[in-house]
């Protein structure tokens, strides 16, 4: 009887061995948000001081993580092995870097480490960054809100909204995140051309009178 039982606990942990040895491990898969280089339209001349621009906030679920998708405005998702493998903040914050330097409009454009000197301040929250399900439709949605400041007084000078709403080419993560990075591009170009509205000086009209 000792022996046919000994023989039962060996068979079965045989199995289980199999079973775990055959299992398929499956492991995440980890995502960059590929912000697009923004195009050039500077002026030749700098023609205001210098800026730098903080960390990027944002609500804790859109932080380094699992990738959101909402299925209803009230039910938020999270892919169980689709992950940033970078905070998406620093994203929203390089392209800010990006435009900003692309424009040409300031002297000099750098990241705020707490210590800078700089004239100018800008800060952002990144608003949005999910894939957004309705039926059989897949969208993606990004917002980010952004102001400056003057770094010597802290009065706000401008501040603006952008939020950039469009349908995946399909269905899968990575046509998302691509989607999600082209439109952050965008939503931070609107939010550069908003600001430079704002503070820019006009400049002059060449005058038409010939001599």
């Amino acid at each position: 009887m000792r022996d046919s039982k000994l023989a039962l606990l060996i068979g079965i942990a045989a199995a289980l061995a199999c079973l775990a040895g055959c299992a398929k491990i499956r492991y995440p898969n980890y995502y960059l948000l590929n912000v697009p280089a923004p195009r050039s339209a500077g002026r030749p001349t700098p023609l205001l001081g210098q800026v730098a621009v903080r960390q990027f906030g944002s609500p804790a679920f859109l932080r380094e993580g699992p990738i959101v998708y909402r299925e209803s405005p009230e039910r938020l998702g999270f892919y169980n092995y689709d992950h940033w493998a970078v905070d998406p903040r620093r994203a929203a914050a390089s392209a800010m870097v990006s435009e900003l330097r692309s424009r040409g409009a300031f002297q000099a454009v750098d990241f705020y480490d707490g210590s800078t000197t700089c004239d100018w301040i800008v800060s952002g929250t990144l608003d949005h960054l999910e894939e957004v399900d309705e039926g059989a439709d897949v969208w993606i949605e990004v917002g980010l809100s952004a102001r400056l400041k003057s770094a010597r007084t802290g009065e706000v000078l401008w501040q603006d909204t952008s939020t950039k709403r469009v349908k995946a080419d399909k269905h899968s993560v990575p046509a998302v995140v691509a989607g999600m990075s082209r439109e952050m591009g965008s939503a931070v170009e609107t939010l550069v051309t908003s600001m430079l509205n704002r503070v820019s000086p006009p400049v002059p009209a060449q005058s038409s009178f010939h001599q």
